[in-house]
């Protein structure tokens, strides 16, 4: 009686160790300004990271994920992307990314507070860059989402 065995061996993703993030999309290209969530988008990015040390982590508690308003030039958002599970033999990881963005304020020119009614500036575009940190402190890759459009009145 002949036996024979096979395996495959996996090899771990080529990915460099610093994160690498591409946008995907928007749910939607339109916000209604205002505060205290009265309007959201979902922005949707990939992500890949070679030696998997993407998340947020009981020893590492920090935000990682930010989103800088390329208006002002200022991080107005930061979230925490949870512990990845590394599996298989590599430490490779790679997937997706969903975050739930609320409505943020118009900005005027005239000089108008922003997040009042402006009947002489209906609209305002905001446009967003984000970047991600693992745990190691490598920094991503900058992506910028499409132009989204603010409803000022």
């Amino acid at each position: 009686m002949l036996c024979t065995i096979s395996w495959k061996c996996l090899e771990s993703p080529d990915f460099p160790i610093e994160p690498e993030i591409t946008f995907v999309g928007l749910s939607k290209d339109t916000l209604l300004q205002g505060l205290f969530q009265q309007d959201s988008i979902i922005v949707t990015f990939d992500f890949q990271d070679g030696d998997g040390d993407l998340g947020r982590t009981d020893q590492e508690p920090q935000n990682n994920v930010f989103f800088t308003d390329m208006r002002t030039g200022t991080v107005d958002n930061t979230f925490a992307i949870p512990a990845l599970p590394q599996d298989g033999a590599g430490n490779g990881v790679e997937g997706t990314i969903r975050i739930l963005l609320f409505s943020t304020c118009c900005i005027y020119t005239d000089g108008n507070d922003p997040c009042t009614p402006n009947m002489n500036i209906p609209y305002d575009t905001v446009q967003y860059k984000i970047n991600i940190v693992d745990r190691a402190g490598h920094i991503s890759n900058d992506i910028f989402t499409s132009p989204i459009i603010l409803v000022c009145n």
